[in-house]
């Protein structure tokens, strides 16, 4: 059945021509037209795309330790390289989902791969630490090319193809973290630290080529004004309250400058939102976001970032500690990182697929909380089988196996419910949702593992029942999720058509 699937949609895309063009036309392009492109190209592109964005999530990681040094200066402000792209990630995927429905996805996706392009070559020239903050603020802002992406699939997919490509955009989250983790240990320990960067640069400049003369146009944008007061506010109000969450555990929770900045950060974006609901054009349409079916979505998506991150945190810690702490399992990072990365190729090239047969079979719906609970299932796995890296590594398998049926599901779910010409802003808002699940879920794996560490040699490192209570509150915010999206009410067909 399986095989029977992909065939088909193979067969319905083929039947796209690369090109139409009339008798004896060069095939030139007139002012205006709009490129056509075979659906497969186009879902290779954005998926790639997705997959290189997401990847400098983690390109930093195998250098962390040494950033300081790197770049002569603190801990502390080095701590900002990986920070600064967390918030500028934040902020660019709404406000760039807007801005697609606007001018058009096309527009964006090259505006987003210019970012790519920048700020990878800012970070290869760097030398010291602001450069190399400007360097990776800008390839947060290109992390807009994700939802701005999936958002386009609907626009450029046949019907029977539009599921498994979302599923599959959907994936190179993980999968860009999957895979840029041992990739980039291995460039790390081979050449020089800047070398991670003028890859990425490259990988970037592919991308930029891609979308400028491959990528069709799409549907055109609905016009409108950039709503200048309501970005500017959730900027101020996501990054205060981001900030205060991710240095909280350093700052201390009690302290003046955690709880200044998560309070002002917090009414901010209360003002924000009243500013939304009576603005003519708002940045994001509060009303549509309040929609029972949008809403409830958006809360399991909080919760499944949640569930994801905690695997991504735990195993390769569990890995690479030494044997001498008595749990850990003493691999380098790239041993760590290859023994993750199976389950970032099962979320790509196996499960997108699946997903997509589930969507159709079961509703998308029912199959966010099979991804759920699937989740809650590796956690479970993880808990009971530490002690070898195999082990933890068929537990992440089964962890990104749900994760990769989860996030098929949630932007399924949020493109029927709301007018095409929200799409854009509407799939941003649930990519945000998803970053705040991810950020809260570090912050809660911090305040656990210093709340549960030892000295050993020297050195403070965390127990082997902090992982433990990491998997298991992981598992129960997955199972959480999956019970939320089970009330996640049917499709009107009046919202979807709007």
């Amino acid at each position: 059945m399986y095989v029977t699937h992909i065939r088909s949609v193979f067969r319905e895309a083929v039947l796209v021509t690369s090109t139409v063009t009339a008798p004896g036309d060069s095939g030139a392009l007139a002012p205006g037209a709009s490129r056509r492109n075979h659906p497969l190209v186009t879902v290779v592109i954005l998926c790639f795309g997705g997959m290189v964005a997401a990847l400098m999530q983690s390109l930093v990681i195998p250098i962390q330790p040494e950033l300081p040094q790197l770049l002569n200066t603190s801990s502390a402000n080095a701590s900002w390289v990986i920070t600064a792209t967390l918030l500028a990630a934040a902020v660019a995927m709404p406000i760039g989902g807007r801005l697609a429905d606007m001018i058009g996805k096309r527009r964006v996706l090259v505006l987003s791969a210019v970012l790519l392009v920048a700020g990878s070559l800012a970070a290869a020239l760097s030398t010291g630490l602001v450069l190399m903050l400007v360097g990776r603020v800008l390839q947060g802002l290109a992390m807009a090319f994700i939802p701005v992406g999936i958002s386009m699939m609907r626009e450029v997919t046949p019907p029977s193809m539009t599921a498994t490509a979302v599923a599959a955009m959907s994936a190179t989250l993980g999968v860009g973290g999957a895979i840029g983790l041992p990739l980039s240990a291995w460039i790390a320990q081979t050449y020089d630290w800047h070398m991670l960067f003028w890859v990425s640069t490259v990988l970037a400049g592919l991308i930029l080529a891609a979308v400028l003369f491959v990528l069709p146009d799409g549907a055109p944008g609905v016009g409108g004004r950039i709503d200048v007061i309501g970005s500017i506010g959730l900027a101020v109000g996501l990054v205060a309250t981001l900030v205060a969450v991710t240095k909280g555990n350093d700052w201390g929770w009690t302290s003046g400058s955690t709880l200044g900045l998560l309070i002002g950060g917090l009414a901010v974006l209360v003002a924000w939102g009243f500013f939304e609901l009576r603005h003519a054009d708002p940045l994001v349409d509060l009303r549509t976001s309040a929609r029972p079916r949008v809403l409830i979505t958006n809360i399991a998506t909080v919760t499944i970032g949640f569930g994801m991150m905690a695997m991504m945190l735990c195993v390769p810690q569990i890995m690479e500690f030494p044997t001498a702490t008595g749990f850990g399992l003493g691999k380098s990072m790239l041993e760590a990182g290859l023994w993750m990365m199976p389950g970032g190729i099962m979320m790509m090239m196996i499960f997108a697929p699946v997903s997509s047969i589930l969507i159709k079979k079961v509703g998308p719906a029912v199959t966010l909380a099979i991804g759920a609970f699937v989740v809650a299932g590796g956690y479970v796995l993880a808990f009971f089988l530490m002690d070898a890296a195999w082990k933890l590594s068929l537990a992440s398998i089964v962890g990104t196996v749900g994760v990769a049926i989860a996030y098929a599901a949630m932007p399924t779910i949020i493109m029927t419910s709301v007018p095409q010409s929200e799409t854009g802003a509407a799939i941003g808002l649930n990519a945000l949702m998803r970053s705040l699940g991810t950020t809260i879920c570090s912050a809660v794996a911090a305040a656990i593992i210093s709340s549960k560490s030892v000295t050993m040699a020297g050195h403070v490192i965390p127990t082997q029942g902090a992982f433990e209570t990491i998997f298991v509150v992981a598992a129960v915010a997955a199972l959480l999720a999956g019970v939320i999206a089970l009330m996640i009410p049917k499709p009107k067909v009046a919202e979807a058509s709007e």
